[in-house]
């Protein structure tokens, strides 16, 4: 009986303690003693994303989360535009990534997402120049539509033969795996292909993403005793950072026999089509760097082009096939720059970059789509002094501030009352022009002196993709299939888009 007992009450305090997580008087989650709302967080974990959505809702949007106590865990959530603009522009030089950004990430190296002062200012300084030269331009337009043409459009055309489901988030993160690491290293990997193999490197980088993901949910203390024990998500980062550094460190081998052998740019094999990879620019360029720079810098846009891409392909794919009459209006559109001879063959029309550039209802798409699901769903930052943000919250030198990007997208403060919506048009002026929005409002690209250089290869890449799949086959959810934002530091569908591909 006093077993019973004992049994009774314990599930008693589990009730309390599940009443108090899930369901506050006012929303809030509760500042419990000792632990704070850390409690909370993770019973809402599992909807992290969607948890800031109501919480911004309930607070008119920032919020200031409470850690343990001693853990220095304190966290000012915020999708104010006016505290953006403050920490992103105006008050730029007083939030740095900072030394706890780069433990988080510390698999990035010194690479250009970690860096901060002189070091972040050179690697940006030279990604510029060469991203925007007209050699990497060239090379940029050739990967792109040669992989769609001999890499993608194979793969859909085997699973619409064969009235096969297919995970296409997978078939995504191989398409811009394969693209990214030609234009940074010049090697095509071959992932891309109806038996869709193995990519170890890819199963890494999201091993590492995941693991990074908890180390913002977990006292520092905490994981870092998971790394030590090797056990958990550290035990994985472990494994999958010797993964990352062995293929990285073979590129780079590689790379420096063939320019050794060949000695000449033009004459190396992705680079023969009048363009030139990141990789053997950075290596022939007037500045020379060690191998781990090299390794760091490789990773950084490994990770930038492999995942923001495929992550913006998947949920445009599923928003567009389940609003038919978007999907309807790109087609049109499509249809305006497809010559009528070409429409009477049987084989896949692939678009080129100056048929795709001036179509402004599948820009405005593809920015909805960014809008609703930002790649990146949140970012944060701590200053390096205490400061009091524009919307009244004051911040020390010990707390972070987070941005919810997910969130923000869907604060009608924002956007308007169909904040919720998924409509192309919003970006669309009265002359039927593209309406630019600023970066502290639409933050997928950053914003400030930290804004994305990728912006231009991003969009190439997912006009490209977009048209060739639209015009050339029809895209259909699986039945049952759930789409479901992931947990981690990009903003996957949390079991894959699976999905029927059939032939237009």
């Amino acid at each position: 009986m006093a077993s019973l007992t004992y049994l009774e009450i314990a599930f008693a305090l589990i009730c309390v303690f599940y009443i108090w997580c899930f369901r506050n008087i006012n929303g809030l989650p509760w500042n419990w003693p000792l632990l704070g709302m850390l409690p909370a967080l993770f019973c809402h974990v599992h909807r992290v994303h969607d948890r800031c959505v109501d919480l911004f809702r309930l607070t008119g949007g920032t919020f200031h989360l409470k850690g343990p106590w001693f853990a220095s865990m304190d966290i000012v959530v915020t999708g104010d535009p006016a505290n953006v603009h403050f920490i992103m522009s105006a008050n730029f030089t007083n939030f740095p990534k900072g030394p706890e950004f780069k433990k988080i990430f510390d698999v990035l190296g010194d690479g250009i997402f970690n860096s901060d002062s002189e070091l972040w200012s050179r690697h940006r300084k030279i990604a510029r120049s060469l991203i925007s030269h007209e050699q990497f331009r060239r090379f940029l337009l050739w990967t792109s539509l040669e992989k769609v043409e001999h890499g993608l459009v194979p793969v859909l055309e085997h699973f619409s033969a064969g009235d096969l489901i297919v995970d296409l988030q997978d078939v995504f993160q191989r398409f811009t795996f394969d693209t990214t690491c030609m234009l940074v290293t010049g090697f095509d990997p071959g992932c891309l292909s109806p038996e869709l193999p193995d990519v170890p490197f890819s199963r890494a980088m999201d091993e590492a993403e995941e693991a990074i993901f908890m180390r913002h949910c977990l006292p520092e203390s905490l994981w870092k005793l998971e790394r030590w024990l090797g056990i958990g998500h550290e035990k994985k980062m472990s494994r999958a950072r010797a993964i990352l550094d062995e293929i990285i460190n073979k590129y780079i081998s590689r790379k420096r026999e063939e320019l050794s052998r060949k000695g000449r740019t033009r004459e190396l094999s992705c680079a023969g089509k009048n363009g030139v990879d990141l990789l053997t620019s950075y290596m022939e360029g007037d500045e020379s760097f060690d191998d781990e720079f090299l390794r760091d810098t490789i990773l950084n846009f490994m990770i930038a082009g492999r995942d923001t891409t495929s992550s913006a392909l998947t949920w445009f794919t599923w928003l567009v096939s389940t609003h038919p009459e978007v999907e309807k209006k790109i087609r049109q559109e499509l249809a305006g720059v497809t010559p009528e001879e070409n429409d009477r063959t049987r084989r896949p029309r692939v678009f080129g970059s100056d048929e795709v550039r001036g179509l402004v209802y599948l820009h405005g798409a593809l920015c909805e789509t960014l809008r609703l699901y930002p790649p990146v769903p949140f970012q944060h930052k701590a200053p390096v002094q205490g400061v009091v943000l524009p919307s009244g919250h004051y911040v020390d030198a010990k707390m972070k501030v987070m941005f919810s990007l997910y969130a923000m997208g869907r604060m009608e403060y924002i956007w308007g009352k169909d904040a919720g919506e998924f409509r192309p048009e919003r970006w669309i002026t009265e002359r039927g022009t593209i309406k630019h929005e600023p970066s502290y409002k639409f933050l997928a690209f950053n914003a400030g002196p930290r804004t994305c250089l990728g912006k231009e290869v991003a969009f190439t890449q997912l006009k490209a993709v977009a048209a060739a799949m639209l015009h050339n086959y029809k895209v259909e959810p699986a039945e049952g299939h759930r789409a479901t934002p992931n947990v981690s530091v990009i903003l996957y569908m949390k079991n894959g888009f699976k999905v029927k591909i059939s032939r237009r």
